[in-house]
């Protein structure tokens, strides 16, 4: 059964605010009836942190949520489990404001089939952390009930552009919280995430040439990675976060190379006699996925990080471009051109099958979530770039529609440090 959910959202992040449309568009093939009651004392606090995790869990397409219909328990003796006919899991929990802003958040997750407690724990923290509070319980709820880990509480990056400004944004994975942390009248380019979510590289044109960045998200200070003659794109980080490849065309055509993270000890990659780009490793380090055109068209090759011999990944459609390795290394996600649209596509390395997630039409830089469940892309909605999601058998989709700007070049940041 196929649903359709508008939901209109609005998001507080420190002074700013945003207003999000969210289209949900199909569900999994089995929707796990679940209840999220109103917390007790959410009214008083700066968040309603009930609506955050119902929120999260329903834009998975694996959870149904049921209404309480006016039943508000907040502890498991309050709760007459007769009383919840079709409901198999019930989320409740209070909020208690504290003097000096420090909040008190109290939950507890039922498995209302077996009639026992799943989850039952205490958070402390400021009030301005009751979104990130919200989140993480629904990465616990979704863990618990899935087994899979949560993203929830993971953050995006992309680039927004309103008319000739860019700006380098990083959000929550809903697209809440947005924060600017580059603003620029040139071109921002392939933001890529280091695996410690701590720093991100990117390609800026304020030189007006591209050039690589690696900048701190805590401190905002920037290193001046690539300034090579030519151009310098697509950075893309190694898994344990000393080495990131690299596009340079210093010694002609755009090639791969690799290069440590402070800038030092440069090797080329790639030797083709056509262009080399957009390189991306794989989650043990030892190999590259990339775009070539070297056999005519633009399709994806794979090569050892220690170069040599490419092997030709790809052959279905017109071209194949942007691959990005699923979090397992199984598979990986690309972007599919043919009959004059574009797709997100999804091609198992030892099947070598090749699966299309979406319907087609201007759809781009694709990559997994960290738990390789949903996959973040780059679409077009009236004519305006936006953040898109599938899940990784198609099944559900999301479009995230932001107020203002053209969204472009999204990419999911790695699982957040505890």
């Amino acid at each position: 059964m196929r649903s359709l959910i508008l939901l209109f959202l609005m998001g507080v992040a420190g002074l700013a605010r945003a207003e999000l449309n969210i289209e949900i568009t199909g569900a999994g093939e089995h929707q796990t009836p679940i209840a999220v009651v109103r917390f007790s004392g959410e009214d008083q606090s700066a968040q309603n942190i009930s609506s955050v995790v119902a929120n999260d869990l329903m834009r998975t397409g694996l959870f149904k949520l049921i209404d309480p219909a006016g039943k508000s328990p907040h502890q498991t003796s309050q709760v007459t489990y007769a009383e919840w006919p079709g409901v198999e899991v019930l989320l409740m929990g209070t909020v208690t404001v504290q003097d000096g802003g420090n909040v008190i958040v109290k939950f507890k997750i039922l498995d209302m089939v077996r009639r026992t407690e799943l989850i039952s724990q205490v958070v402390m923290a400021k009030s301005d952390q009751l979104r990130a509070i919200a989140h993480r319980i629904a990465d616990m709820a979704y863990e618990r009930l899935t087994g899979s880990s949560g993203v929830f509480s993971t953050r995006i990056a992309y680039v927004n552009r309103e008319g000739r400004r860019y700006r380098l944004v990083v959000a929550d994975s809903d697209g809440y919280g947005e924060q600017t942390l580059l603003s620029s009248s040139e071109p921002i380019m392939s933001p890529a995430w280091s695996p410690d979510g701590k720093q991100i590289a990117y390609v800026s044109f304020e030189q007006r040439r591209a050039m690589v960045y690696v900048q701190s998200l805590a401190t905002r200070q920037r290193l001046l990675l690539a300034d090579f003659p030519g151009s310098n794109s697509a950075p893309a980080w190694s898994p344990d976060g000393r080495q990131l490849a690299l596009v340079l065309t210093r010694d002609g055509n755009s090639q791969i190379y690799h290069v440590n993270n402070d800038g030092s000890d440069l090797h080329r990659v790639t030797f083709s006699d056509g262009i080399d780009t957009e390189p991306t490793f794989s989650p043990d380090g030892k190999m590259l996925l990339f775009t070539s055109d070297r056999g005519g068209s633009a399709q994806i090759y794979r090569v050892s990080i220690d170069g040599g011999d490419a092997q030709r990944m790809t052959f279905e459609g017109s071209s194949n471009f942007s691959p990005r390795y699923s979090p397992d290394g199984k598979s990986f996600v690309f972007s599919h051109f043919n009959g004059g649209r574009f797709y997100i596509a999804v091609q198992d390395f030892e099947s070598r099958q090749v699966q299309i997630l979406t319907s087609g039409g201007w759809e781009k830089k694709p990559s997994f979530a960290p738990n390789g469940k949903l996959v973040l892309f780059a679409a077009e909605a009236q004519g305006r770039g936006i953040l898109a999601t599938v899940s990784s058998d198609g099944k559900v989709k999301q479009k995230m529609v932001a107020q203002n700007g053209d969204i472009r070049e999204p990419t999911w940041g790695p699982f957040q440090k505890q």
